[in-house]
C-alpha cells in the first residue's frame, strides 16, 4: 500500500508546492515586452514581417490577442504558467529557459547554461532539456525559424519563443544572480516610486516609469535610436548579448546598490532611480533591434549574417 502510493503522494506534494511558491517574474512585464515588440516590427523587412504574419496567424493557443508581434511577444510567459495549477509540465519544462543565472561573484557562462547541452538529433528545440538556458535556446530557435525543413508548427513555436526570449535577455536581472534569485529576495524602496522587489523593479516599475502607453514609449525610442547605434547593436550572438546585460546587472542593478537598512529593505535615491532608468531605456532599445536583426536573418532571403 505505501509503495504503492508513495510516487503519487510525491507528486502531490510538488503539485502543492508549485501552487503555494510565487509565480516567477516576467522580464518587462506585458508592456515592456510589447515595446520591444513595436521596436523590431519598425526594423523588419517586408519579407520577414509578411512571413511572421502568416506564422502567427496559425496560433491557435488562446493565450494572447493574437493581434501581431507586440501581443505575442508575452507568449512564451503564458504558455508557461498556463498549467501551472494542473500538471505543470509546461513550467518545469520551460522555466529554466527565460534566464541565466551567470553568478556575480565567479561568472561563467557555461556552467550558468548547464553545461550547455547539445540537442538530440531529430528534437526540437521546443521539447529540449528542461535543464537549459536563454542563450541557448535563442540560438535553437533562430537556427529552427531559419531552416525550410523545420515543421510549420515549430516554426511557429520557435517565433512565439524567440518574441519573448530577446526581450528576456536583456533584462539585466535574468542574466545574473547574487545567491538571491536574480534579485527577487532583495525588497527595495525608490523615490516616488512602489515598493517592490529588486527584480520587479528593473521588470515593470523602471519601464512604467518610461511611459503608460506600450506605443507611444515604443515610438519615442524608436526615434532616438541613431543609424550609428544601430548597426552597433546590430554585432554579436546571444552569448555577447547576455554577457552584456550580466555586466550592467554587475555595475547598476547590484553595483549602484545601497547598504541595505535595519529591516534588510533597500532604500534607493534618486541617482539609482535615474541610472537605472536609463540603463532599462537602452536595453529596451538594444532589445527591439536585435529581435529585428535576428528574425531579418531568418525569414529574409539573402539578409545580411
Amino acid at each position: 500500500m505505501t509503495a504503492a502510493r508513495g510516487p503519487r503522494f510525491a507528486a502531490s506534494i510538488a503539485a502543492a508546492v508549485l501552487l503555494l511558491s510565487p509565480l516567477p517574474s516576467s522580464a518587462w512585464g506585458r508592456e515592456g515586452h510589447e515595446i520591444i515588440g513595436i521596436i523590431a516590427a519598425h526594423y523588419l523587412t517586408p519579407a520577414a514581417r509578411g512571413r511572421i504574419d502568416a506564422l502567427l496567424g496559425a496560433d491557435r493557443s488562446g493565450l494572447t490577442r493574437n493581434t501581431g508581434i507586440a501581443s505575442e511577444s508575452t507568449w512564451a510567459d503564458r504558455y508557461r504558467d498556463s498549467d501551472r495549477r494542473g500538471g505543470a509540465i509546461r513550467y518545469r519544462r520551460t522555466r529554466e529557459w527565460h534566464y541565466v543565472d551567470i553568478e556575480l561573484a565567479a561568472p561563467d557562462l557555461g556552467m550558468a547554461c548547464f553545461g550547455r547541452p547539445r540537442l538530440a538529433p531529430g528534437v526540437p528545440a521546443s521539447k529540449g532539456p528542461a535543464d537549459d538556458c536563454i542563450v541557448d535556446k535563442v540560438d535553437e530557435f533562430s537556427a529552427e525559424l531559419a531552416d525550410p525543413a523545420t515543421t510549420r508548427a515549430e516554426r511557429l513555436r520557435a517565433l512565439q519563443f524567440l518574441l519573448h526570449f530577446v526581450g528576456d535577455l536583456h533584462q539585466p536581472l535574468h542574466c545574473a544572480d547574487d545567491h538571491d534569485r536574480g534579485g527577487n529576495d532583495r525588497r527595495v524602496l525608490s523615490p516616488a516610486r512602489r515598493a517592490a522587489s529588486l527584480h520587479q523593479y528593473w521588470d515593470t516599475v523602471l519601464v512604467e516609469a518610461l511611459g503608460r502607453s506600450s506605443g507611444g514609449v515604443a515610438n519615442r525610442l524608436i526615434a532616438s535610436i541613431s543609424a550609428r547605434q544601430r548597426r552597433q547593436w546590430s554585432s554579436g550572438a546571444p552569448a555577447d548579448w547576455a554577457m552584456q546585460s550580466f555586466r550592467i546587472a554587475r555595475s547598476v542593478a547590484y553595483g549602484d546598490l545601497p547598504a541595505a537598512d535595519g529591516s534588510g529593505r533597500y532604500r534607493l535615491d534618486r541617482r539609482y532611480d535615474a541610472a537605472a532608468i536609463n540603463a532599462v531605456r537602452v536595453q529596451l532599445q538594444r532589445a527591439g533591434v536585435r529581435l529585428a536583426l535576428l528574425l531579418n536573418r531568418a525569414l529574409t532571403p539573402q539578409a545580411p549574417r
